[in-house]
């Protein structure tokens, strides 16, 4: 078995890993990620007990107790980049022998779940309602670095979704991947499901023109369109892709679960947000660890 070289694998001083400054034993193997820092504490406050904190940069845990049962809480900062660093840091400490530098022999399976916000795409779609990303469309060509790309996603929807929409060649191939089954069903009961286009950024990527107009002013349409075998895209937002990509090709499983923010088409948006997002928290920590 090959050593990872330090180059590859930065360990930092006391032995945690480079960016999220964690060790092995500061992680549960269910995990949720958040976006913003401060919804760190929007999930730990619930928890039984908090064993261990740590923050480095965006990268901000909470590890603890909820129902009996270990949890994390991550923040990942914005975009599929900082997913990169995450997913990829989190396997790392429990699949990969730090000390020695090289792969462990038993796999370990985490369970990474994304509670985000999002904008929908669909008109019949409220604000503040959660929304399960059974599929993510990335548009941010994370995936398209790694190989095993199209064999962990859906190139008939690929395929079909670039002749829909005459894909800009100059554009990154979108790539389709899905959610874990089990966590969809546990934790995505009696909520919408959908297609979730993860963009690379949040104005001109999701269709937003300030003073830069868009390569293809029609796209946002085109997706709202867009239907596959009787399923429909039903929201932006710029982190599942990632999650979910990575975590097949890792041997992880994954989920995210948006609350809707803004209806793009209907051009409203949440009165007070966060009430809707902290639901969510306390419905994903139930299910989780019922």
């Amino acid at each position: 078995m090959n050593r990872i070289g330090e180059s590859e694998l930065i360990i930092n001083a006391d032995g945690s890993i480079f960016h999220l400054h964690l060790k092995p034993e500061n992680l549960a193997d269910n995990v949720i990620l958040v976006g913003d820092q401060g919804r760190v504490e929007m999930v730990s406050k619930y928890f039984d007990n908090i064993e261990f904190k740590i923050q480095n940069r965006e990268f901000k845990t909470h590890t603890g107790t909820y129902n009996g049962q270990r949890i994390s809480v991550l923040s990942t900062g914005i975009g599929t980049d900082n997913i990169d660093i995450v997913v990829n840091e989190l396997d790392a400490l429990v699949n990969i022998d730090l000390k020695n530098r090289i792969p462990k022999k038993e796999h370990k399976s985490l369970n990474l779940i994304r509670i985000g916000t999002s904008g929908a795409l669909q008109g019949d779609i409220p604000v503040d309602t959660p929304v399960v990303s059974e599929t993510s469309i990335g548009f941010d060509g994370l995936l398209n670095f790694y190989a095993g790309r199209d064999k962990m996603g859906n190139k008939e929807l690929e395929n079909a979704f670039i002749k829909y929409t005459n894909w800009d060649k100059r554009l990154t191939i979108p790539y389709f991947v899905d959610a874990s089954k089990n966590l969809v069903e546990k934790i995505g009961k009696g909520m919408i499901k959908g297609m979730t286009i993860s963009a690379p950024g949040f104005y001109g990527p999701q269709g937003r023109e300030l003073r830069l107009k868009v390569i293809d002013p029609d796209l946002n349409q085109k997706i709202t369109d867009f239907e596959f075998n009787s399923r429909k895209i039903t929201n932006f937002e710029m982190e599942s892709s990632a999650i979910a990509g990575l975590s097949i090709l890792l041997g992880h499983n994954a989920l995210t679960i948006c609350s809707i923010i803004a209806n793009r088409l209907r051009k409203e948006y949440s009165q007070n947000y966060k009430v809707g997002v902290d639901k969510l928290v306390k419905t994903v920590l139930d299910r989780l660890t019922s």
